[in-house]
């Protein structure tokens, strides 16, 4: 059997297995060999119940002295209790939909039980624990899983494909590498992982596999970069911006200058610019894209702006109009809602040349659109874009000059994962004359004071925003106030009279933009939202930031919300209202509260939700990390980085023969990203 065999080819594996395996990414016997357990229960550590502990999971042995029979409570549940002993202290074991377990416990018989431990009067109780044999030992493996799969299942065909296969797993670390950073071998890692001799074995194999995620990773960026450099840039003469910032009516600042002049050294080579302005919520990134189209027009050349959204991307048409068209710099825009007679003349223009700034969603990706002399792109927001999106773009205008923003500060490690084929610039300055948006965390039960502050600010002529989770109720099983009834009530008690807007994602883009440009106009006073307005809407007249159930959002996400306000010059506030939320929860919403600095709430962010889910999706174009982890890992990540650069400038296309099947995963890994 090989590594590239099928899931099936394993005993015990048939087509109904092998689609639940499909569910979790696993097709050949080596995908399953590279699902690694997400956690071990420790059974040298087992203890008695005295022992036991209410703040994390346990293993408690004990012996099994009664069992009720499995009741239906209601159609889909099931429950059954066991009673047990350690003949010190008792045990009570509620189990739900467990009728196979429950059924094969025998009365007088010991029994490991893992799980949460809750101490009661003369014992205590767990809830669905895991059942182990009492003679197991050491540490066994817990698996991501779906419906119908367990991890005794998975254990099995693993132990089964190790025994089969081990003999296959080819190195792909010279001997060298290995000895340098005291790495285990590719086989003995496999093995360990699984299943650990003791707790040495076990790191020594994450150690192993950690490194060769990140090292694989710093290889696939070092060869992207080195591809998507490999041509011939536009070379862009040095151009004086100071009549661009002469024009803006406010000074720029010391930050924005410094990356205006980063991007035209960058665009001054026949090495085309490939940038990352990453900065925090108002510190003026579009004011640095805007000077670089500035610069991209005096050298003849067109520029494109591509947003994730409909009614940004027209913010940005408008933007950049008051900004170049003093210049007679002509902005366009392209969406995918306008009407097709509308589209066509946007498209001429921009294939005659006529328009030099085109701003648009993905809809400027398409096949039809053809630039006459396309210069400089620049997309924002760019973690919502798979890099496939943003290459299909620079395919257009022949190596063209890029500038990617992002608006979510990102923690340099990160920024090199997701980033890692652009050089970075950081905005780390806000202009002078912006007010700190003061934030404070509330119950729900200040929810009748916190409208009063609204409707108070409403009667200034001032404008607020509310922003709610879900659009409909019972989503997810959670019974929370929907954006569409919230408005209603509050329409009708709270704040009566006030003019009230609705914006959702499930609205139709011309009903999003008719409700945001009523909203930018001050025809509307309070928007009740969801987080469709997260990204780039600029109201300056906006003072105001309700956040309804803060707990459902990440920490990054509530931080974007805040800088939807305190765009103008009066002082701005964010009010995060917390449902229920427990201790952990409250001081997780009390980081956002503490601090306006971007970077410490998306340092924060990092540490409680991982780089898979930092952004609330999983970014497309790159690659997930199975095993090793950006914030804890750091060390790992740069002697990767360095072991990265030492290969490619030795083997900068790993032809060597050593190098083979390094290559192979690197090609597999390249072809399923999209880096």
């Amino acid at each position: 059997m090989e590594l590239s065999s099928p899931i099936t080819a394993l005993n015990g594996v048939g087509a109904k297995r092998a689609a639940l395996y499909a569910k979790l990414g696993i097709a050949t016997v080596g995908d399953l060999l590279e699902h690694y357990p997400r956690r071990y229960i420790d059974l040298t550590g087992t203890m008695s119940i005295a022992d036991a502990s209410s703040e994390r999971p346990c293993a408690v042995r004990a012996t099994v002295t009664a069992k009720s029979p499995v009741k239906l409570v209601r159609r889909g549940l099931t429950v059954a209790k066991v009673r047990a002993t350690d003949m010190q202290q008792d045990l009570l074991i509620t189990f739900f939909n467990a009728k196979y377990t429950v059924d094969s416990l025998e009365t007088g018989k010991e029994y490991i039980f893992f799980g949460d431990f809750v101490r009661r009067i003369g014992g205590g109780e767990m809830s669905s624990p895991t059942v182990i044999s009492a003679e197991e030992r050491g540490f066994i493996p817990q698996y991501p899983l779906t419906e119908g799969l367990s991890s005794k299942m998975i254990t099995a065909q693993i132990k089964t494909a190790i025994t089969e296969c081990i003999d296959s797993v080819q190195e792909t670390m010279s001997t060298d590498l290995l000895k340098k950073y005291s790495l285990c071998s590719k086989k003995e890692a496999l093995c360990s992982i699984h299943f650990p001799k003791d707790e040495k074995s076990l790191e020594a194999a994450k150690r192993r596999i950690v490194f060769e995620e990140l090292f694989d990773f710093s290889l696939a960026m070092s060869i992207t970069k080195g591809k998507t450099r490999s041509t011939d840039g536009k070379v862009f003469k040095a151009v004086s911006t100071k009549p661009f910032e002469s024009s803006l009516g406010f000074e720029l600042t010391g930050a924005q200058k410094r990356v205006i002049a980063e991007c035209q050294k960058d665009m001054s080579t026949t090495i085309p610019m490939n940038r990352l302005i990453q900065g925090d919520v108002g510190s003026g990134k579009t004011a640095v894209a805007a000077a670089c189209m500035y610069v991209a027009a005096k050298n003849g050349f067109q520029s494109a702006i591509m947003a994730p959204t409909e009614v940004l991307a027209a913010q940005h048409e408008a933007t950049l109009k008051k900004m170049l068209s003093p210049f007679g710099i002509k902005v366009g825009l392209l969406t995918g809602s306008m009407k097709q007679k509308e589209k066509n003349a946007v498209k001429a223009a921009v294939k005659s040349g006529e328009i030099d700034v085109l701003a648009g969603t993905h809809a400027i990706i398409q096949d039809d659109v053809e630039f006459a002399q396309l210069g400089l792109i620049v997309t924002d927001e760019q973690h919502r874009f798979g890099v496939r999106q943003r290459l299909a773009l620079s395919q257009k205008g022949g190596a063209p000059h890029t500038i990617v923003m992002s608006a979510t500060p990102i923690p340099r490690t990160l920024a090199f994962v997701l980033y890692g084929d652009l050089d970075i610039s950081v905005l780390d300055e806000m202009p002078k004359n912006r007010l700190e948006v003061k934030t404070y965390l509330v119950g729900q039960d200040m929810e009748e004071r916190v409208f009063a502050f609204v409707r108070k600010f409403a009667h200034r002529g001032l404008q607020s925003y509310i922003v709610c989770p879900l659009v409909e109720n019972e989503e997810d099983g959670l019974s929370l106030e929907a954006a569409t009834d919230l408005a209603k009530r509050i329409a009708e008690k709270e704040l009566l009279g006030c003019r009230i807007g609705v914006l959702h994602g499930r609205m139709r883009p011309a009903e999003k933009e008719r409700v945001m440009r009523e909203f930018a106009e001050n025809k509307i006073q309070v928007l009740v939202s969801t987080t469709v307005i997260e990204v780039g809407v600029d109201v300056p007249n906006a003072v105001c930031m309700v956040v309804e159930n803060a707990e459902r959002f990440g920490l990054s996400q509530l931080h974007q919300l805040r800088g939807r306000v305190g765009r103008g010059s009066e002082q701005s506030y964010c009010v995060l209202i917390a449902g229920k939320a427990n201790a952990e929860t409250k001081r997780r919403l009390e980081v956002v509260a503490k601090t306006t600095d971007g970077f410490k709430v998306a340092e924060e962010d990092l540490k409680l939700r991982g780089p898979g889910d930092f952004f609330g999706f999983r970014q497309s174009g790159v690659p997930m990390l199975k095993m090793a982890d950006m914030m804890s890992d750091i060390a790992l990540l740069e002697s990767a980085k360095n072991a990265a650069a030492e290969l490619i400038e030795s083997d900068p296309l790993l032809e060597r023969p050593e190098n083979a099947s390094l290559a192979l995963r690197l090609n597999k890994l390249l072809s399923e990203t999209a880096l």
